[in-house]
């Protein structure tokens, strides 16, 4: 990540700004209250190993390191000779060094040392303070009591440096990295706390599936920061004034040169102003390719059962006997009532139903070709958008058929296309922890590759925030760039924020509670700049946003919002409170008052009717 200054905001409750306490004195008791409040205890002085970090001496710091801990845990007390300082930093490497004012200079020059990994950190107690020791060469501020309006003027006094807020622990901190070295009270209190960089969340409720507006500034996309000066300001637009780093990639997207996956990475990581250019960018590529033009298509959902035998961390919707919960009954449609609900859907003008469901144990490959011949005997005009890649793989897998041979059966039984799902995050790095028991990503793109060599189209997906981030995001757009460049394939890209309330994974306290506003805007944008003249479409999900929530993305790259669904449940199950459907007439009045044309298209995206 580029550097930027940090600063850490201690306190004894979240609800006030803080998210670390620092004490000399930890027991149990006083942990558990600390947690409680979702701040995270740090130890002060001789190391309490039930705490998350440690502020310590030298000496103290390399038995940490003998012991296993893990430097980016630490901050060594500058309190020492300048020989055992630099000891304790190398044998450790320690995250930071805390200093004071007058050690300052002595610190910088030891961080700046060959070989030496850590961030000078001064304590302050208000503002000159703090801006004396960023002018000094400090990359680091501990303050407490401080609140927006004192971040505010702290941020604005030193630009052109970027301000973030951290945690207990450095910007970038992977969740691996915590996972298996730390008390899962301790895991889940730090995920709570932190966006996908590893930085301090803001402190809105929102969350995609809440039933509230998200935190979008008046005139500007980043809503990194809540005090007046920060959401009453306009929008980025002028590649001048943010990292030239980011500039020159967007420049170059803009020249129709595609980043590269190291490329990605640095725009998810974008933060502030660079949240808003990299919107902007993202709305003229729209502009260049879609127009003006909002397409939606009616649809409806049928999710035919909830039954399932995989167990994914991330999914609520799912009951079986792996299941987490059974907070609702398992059910499974009939073959008549999927072929009646289709034709409830063909009667209101939908040209397509949309089959997803579990992966029941008693289903085969037959039971699904056998879905599919009775609803194109019913409805032969009816589009049939079905079957994820799992359901494929393990339709071909329990007939011992070759997927080649089974995607021509399905094809000759009426399907017209697949979902994207079941992508969830193409990195398995990710998948072994997310969903351990399902396919694998070559095995999800060997279904893809193979149905679009077979004339079948389909749709993309990625679901983000939860235990992934910038590096997961961009291996997973980068291979649906290898897959589209491959067999052009692909009509729409539809990014799908983690519902998090009723999530196992989340529950279980080892996720995020999804991604923050500013990552839905950099998921969204940067899809469409990754995607530039491969994947034309960029769909906002209402489902997971709300329709205001997702026609705040018209300005983000987005140029289609979905379909109206009709009995959406499976978000519904992960805790969202969005409606399960919405009508035709919704949708183009909400595209309408973010002053673009509304167009029907069906599946595929040809054009049914445009909006007079």
């Amino acid at each position: 990540m580029t550097d930027r200054v940090t600063i850490l905001r201690l306190g004894d409750d979240r609800a006030d700004g803080g998210t670390a306490r620092e004490s000399s004195v930890w027991d149990d008791a006083s942990i558990g209250t600390s947690l409680s409040a979702r701040v995270l205890p740090v130890s002060l002085g001789t190391p309490n190993r039930g705490c998350a970090t440690f502020v310590t001496s030298w000496d103290d710091a390399i038995a940490l390191m003998d012991d296993g801990v893990d430097g980016g845990r630490v901050t060594i007390t500058h309190d020492a000779a300048r020989a055992d300082v630099l000891d304790g930093l190398t044998r450790s490497r320690a995250a930071f060094l805390r200093t004071t004012s007058d050690l300052l200079s002595e610190a910088v020059d030891l961080a700046g040392l060959p070989a030496v990994h850590t961030r000078v950190s001064v304590q302050v107690s208000d503002l000159d303070a703090a801006v004396a020791a960023v002018r000094g060469g400090a990359r680091d501020l501990v303050v407490s009591g401080w609140d927006d309006a004192d971040l505010a003027a702290l941020r604005d006094s030193i630009l052109p440096e970027v301000l973030v807020e951290r945690t207990a622990l450095p910007l970038g901190t992977p969740i691996e990295a915590m996972r298996d070295i730390v008390a899962l009270p301790l895991l889940t209190c730090w995920l709570s706390q932190v966006d996908c960089r590893g930085a301090a969340r803001p402190r809105h409720p929102w969350a995609p599936g809440r039933d509230m507006h998200p935190p979008v500034p008046e005139r500007r996309m980043s809503s990194e920061w809540a005090d007046p000066a920060w959401t009453g300001a306009d929008w980025t637009r002028d590649l001048d004034r943010i990292a030239p780093d980011v500039a020159a990639i967007l420049e170059r997207s803009l020249a129709g040169t595609a980043p590269t996956v190291a490329e990605m990475v640095r725009l998810f990581e974008a933060r502030g102003d660079e949240v808003d250019a990299i919107a902007h960018v993202a709305d003229v590529l729209r502009q260049r390719t879609n127009g003006d033009q909002v397409t939606y298509v009616v649809n409806r959902n049928i999710n035919y059962t909830n039954q399932c035998y995989f167990r994914c961390g991330f999914c609520g919707f799912s009951r079986g006997p792996k299941s987490y919960n059974a907070r609702e009954t398992p059910y499974r449609m009939d073959l008549d009532e999927v072929v009646s609900r289709s034709q409830e859907a063909w009667d209101k003008g939908a040209t397509e139903v949309c089959l997803v469901g579990g992966i029941h144990p008693d289903f085969t490959g037959d039971f699904y070709a056998s879905v599919l011949e009775s609803i194109k005997d019913a409805l032969p005009e009816m589009h049939v958008h079905a079957f994820t890649p799992l359901e494929v793989w393990q339709g071909a897998h329990t007939l011992g058929v070759p997927v080649r041979d089974y995607l021509e059966r399905m094809k000759a039984s009426g399907l017209g296309s697949l979902p994207g799902t079941a992508a969830e995050i193409l990195d398995d790095d990710v998948r072994a922890h997310l969903c351990p028991d399902k396919i694998r990503t070559a095995e999800w793109a060997e279904v893809m590759i193979t149905a679009h060599e077979s004339g079948i189209r389909a749709t993309s997906t990625i679901m983000c925030g939860h235990i992934d981030g910038p590096v997961s995001w961009a291996n997973h757009y980068e291979v649906l760039r290898q897959i589209q460049r491959r067999t052009g394939g692909f009509t729409e890209f539809i990014p799908l924020p983690f519902v998090h309330m009723a999530s196992p994974i989340f529950i279980q306290g080892r996720s995020r509670p999804g991604p923050t506003w500013d990552e839905v805007v950099l998921i969204h944008a940067v899809a469409r700049i990754a995607f530039d003249g491969l994947i034309p479409n960029i769909q906002a999900s209402w489902v997971k946003l709300g329709l205001e929530g997702g026609a705040n993305l018209l300005d983000a790259g987005c140029n289609d919002m979905g379909g109206t669904l009709m009995n959406e449940s499976i978000s519904r199950s992960s805790g969202a409170s969005h409606g399960e459907e919405v009508t035709a007439d919704e949708l183009e009045a909400i595209i309408l008052a973010h002053g673009r044309v509304p167009a029907r298209r069906n599946t595929l995206y040809e054009i049914v009717e445009t909006a007079v």
